[in-house]
């Protein structure tokens, strides 16, 4: 759940309003009236959160729960219905609460719980628009990725309960298929190019024994076995188990994947087209509601386009200096190509290539996180660890990306990196990418939310995409602000990777608002960043698909770095990046007008001595 802000104006009058009435009428609250109200309050939080997961089984596994351990989610369009239902009656709960007589914190989770609920119900009109399958998502590649990393085994009920799991998946396909083709039915389709990475990703899944005579284990069977063997069982038992499995993988897993294969390959006939949320009935809505989610601002589609344009120019101007640097001749675009081609920017594409680029890439954390303390007062507790992309989705899968740990620090942060293909993680690029998606970048904004103590569920795990993903951008910035990036190539590799984020703002709107082709935002990609025709390629079809996501890196970044200069400014010698970025992290994920405020609030209080 992402909340839906009006505009910026009318959000901050009301703030402004809601501030004002509030701290009028405190006077009128005793302290012990304030603190039952809230406590009130957050304990309606922690109850609405409890029942909100168990209705959603695979969700309690994600936070480290046991409970329902044996079944998978309800993906059907009525469930859904079903579920909003709780959703409105939350709201009217929220109603009886005195909004005057919370304390702070309080009065911003009821606003935030209120906006979140608030967006649930009228962006429910959208459930068909999006893709339920894709080349990045969906059924298809979650559901095995969840059994291998979320589903543990530590014992013989754990073991059965994975087994009913692998049962339920031919129902579960069955609610997918049904959606689809519901979906279809409304002139929505997935574009032409997705559908053979979708069907490729599947038939993989369904390879190997016991699905073919060979020696090979399936996905699923390595992993169950893998975990079962090390259970202290009898071999006889885990024989048993072993059986059981292969016959839930035949006669659930096997046909649940064969009939979707069987529709995507039908479906795919009637979708000839590679077409942006424009084409969708009410695309235009569509795309706009998309924008505000994953910007959590007002701004349009031709705003947005033409910040890309701009940091794009800054970007390269940067880029070029560092030619200089390396004493490179030629234009940027020869740099790029330089930097594409010449060997000694990647490492070889065998396994020993991939397990050197994996020890690095631990190392540079390790180096990040024993410079914390320059840039932070709170650190995260939870660990992190540093695995490949699964075989069975790295084709499909993007460069890199970052799963949270358990809620209850059971399970470890993990950054995931796709090295299917070494020419798709250039050496020059591996700070960076570290930086963005472990130390200090998601893991430990992540983390961090997840261990703020009196924080209700529901902020701890909010993730709104331009606060989230903007930190992780802004986290590549800050190491080279104390001394990293010591190699100009390695810097440069940071400045690719923002450009490219650059660019994510011009293609996004161009393909979804401008009505770009395939072609024209792969071309674009190519011509203003070093990146292959392979990489942008992927990188476009990912955003035709995830319509809106693209824009929320930059503008969450430039946000943060606004309000660090604002407060540069008015602090002057008083400013502790320090405490600035403890402000930044102290909340859990919020919306960026929230964290204007919040900041703006935190400098007024540090500037008349209140801090």
């Amino acid at each position: 759940m992402t909340p839906y802000f009006q505009r910026l104006t009318l959000f901050v009058f009301t703030l402004l309003l809601s501030t004002s009435c509030s701290h009028f009428s405190k006077k009128s609250y005793t302290p012990e009236q304030i603190k039952a109200e809230s406590a009130k309050l957050n304990a309606f939080f922690a109850n609405s959160f409890d029942k909100s997961v168990q209705r959603y089984p695979t969700f309690i596994t994600y936070l480290g729960g046991r409970e329902r351990y044996d079944e998978l989610n309800d993906i059907s369009y009525e469930y859904a219905k079903k579920d909003l239902e709780f959703t409105r009656q939350d709201l009217k709960t929220l109603a009886t609460f005195n909004f005057d007589a919370l304390d702070e914190q309080s009065q911003l989770s009821y606003r935030l719980f209120k906006k979140n609920a608030q967006r649930e119900i009228e962006e429910f009109k959208y459930f068909y628009h999006g893709y339920f399958v894709s080349q990045m998502f969906g059924h298809h590649s979650r559901l095995p990725s969840f059994m291998i990393n979320m589903h543990q085994i530590a014992n013989e009920t754990e073991a059965q309960a994975y087994v009913s799991r692998l049962n339920a998946f031919n129902h579960s396909f069955n609610q997918l298929i049904v959606n689809l083709k519901e979906q279809e039915k409304r002139g929505i389709k997935m574009p032409n190019f997705s559908f053979d990475k979708v069907i490729r990703d599947s038939q993989n899944i369904i390879s190997g024994y016991p699905f073919e005579s060979v020696k090979t284990k399936s996905t699923l069977y390595s992993d169950f076995s893998t975990k079962i063997e090390k259970l202290k069982l009898s071999k006889k038992k885990k024989q048993e188990m072993l059986k059981e499995a292969e016959r839930a993988l035949l006669v659930s897993v096997k046909p649940a994947y064969t009939k979707l294969i069987q529709h995507l390959t039908a479906l795919k006939k009637r979708s000839p087209e590679n077409l942006g949320a424009w084409a969708h009935p009410d695309g235009e809505s569509y795309y706009k509601d998309r924008l505000s989610k994953m910007t959590t601002t007002t701004m349009s589609a031709p705003e947005i386009h033409k910040v890309g344009l701009k940091e794009v120019a800054r970007i390269q101007t940067e880029m070029k200096k560092i030619m200089k640097t390396v004493g490179f001749k030629g234009s940027l675009q020869d740099f790029f190509r330089f930097i594409k081609e010449d060997q000694q920017f990647y490492y070889q594409n065998t396994k020993a290539g991939r397990a050197a680029y994996l020890q690095k890439t631990n190392e540079l954390i390790a180096n990040m996180k024993s410079k914390l303390d320059t840039l932070f007062i709170t650190k995260p507790k939870a660990k992190i660890k540093v695995r490949p992309v699964e075989a069975f989705r790295e084709k499909s899968a993007g460069m890199a990306f970052y799963q949270g740990p358990a809620l209850d620090g059971s399970r470890p942060g993990i950054y995931y990196v796709n090295l299917h293909d070494m020419k798709g993680v250039a050496k020059y690029e591996m700070e960076a990418l570290a930086y963005h998606e472990a130390i200090p970048g998601h893991h430990m904004q992540i983390s961090m939310a997840m261990e703020i103590q009196n924080l209700p569920k529901f902020r701890k795990l909010a993730r709104y995409t331009a606060y989230t993903e903007g930190w992780g951008l802004y986290s590549e910035l800050i190491p080279k602000e104390i001394g990293f990036y010591q190699d100009p190539y390695s810097d440069f590799g940071r400045l690719s990777m923002e450009i490219w984020r650059a660019c994510r703002l011009v293609v996004d709107t161009g393909i979804h608002h401008y009505k770009w082709s395939r072609e024209k935002a792969i071309d674009y990609l190519m011509a203003n960043s070093p990146s292959s025709r392979e990489t942008s390629a992927k990188g476009i079809e990912r955003y035709f698909v995830m319509p809106g996501q693209a824009t929320s890196y930059k503008i969450g970044q430039l946000k943060i770095l606004e309000l660090r200069e604002k407060a540069k400014a008015r602090l002057g010698p008083q400013f502790d990046i320090r405490e600035f970025h403890d402000e930044v992290l102290g909340q859990g994920g919020i919306p960026l007008d929230v964290l204007e405020n919040k900041i703006m609030s935190y400098v007024s209080k540090k500037k008349s001595g209140q801090l």
